[in-house]
């Protein structure tokens, strides 16, 4: 079962606490490409290296007029550290209540240790310049994963 997301749609909206001490939502990005990538906490191993990966090829998503935004459930005040602690030159959103993780069907039935849980099933999704969703990629591996997505947004 899918939420209201549908390719080459209207990218559902958000409006989320970020940091920078600010509230972020998809009208902010109006005319240029965003990269949306999902991921279940900061500061573990594959969350962080998936934020360096994005950072490390920032530059390059810029010249192609393409912002990145990291969500997850964590707090604003986590984020702040997890950011400044790796130098991501893009913001992450908090996301507590799930209110954008289940408008992009993010939130998914995982198990950790025999243990079943709801949690964030890692997910990147390209928005293009007007706002349509042009792409999604469910149950990332994080290995190659950035550069499958600036090859992607090269290709629009």
């Amino acid at each position: 079962m899918t939420g209201s997301i549908t390719l080459n749609k209207k990218a559902p909206d958000f409006s989320l606490a970020a940091t920078g001490d600010q509230t972020l939502s998809l009208k902010d990005f109006k005319g240029k490409n965003l990269i949306i990538y999902f991921y279940p906490k900061d500061n573990t191993p594959g969350c962080t290296t998936e934020g360096q990966n994005f950072r490390d090829l920032y530059q390059k998503f810029q010249k192609l007029n393409t912002e990145i935004l990291g969500v997850s459930r964590d707090s604003v005040r986590i984020h702040e550290n997890f950011k400044n602690k790796h130098g991501f030159p893009f913001d992450l959103l908090s996301d507590p209540d799930e209110v954008m993780c289940k408008a992009y069907d993010v939130i998914k039935l995982k198990k950790l240790y025999g243990r079943e849980y709801m949690g964030i099933e890692r997910s990147t999704f390209l928005i293009d310049d007007k706002g349509k969703l042009r792409h999604e990629w469910r149950k990332v591996k994080v290995k190659g994963h950035v550069e499958e997505v600036l090859a992607a947004v090269k290709d629009l």
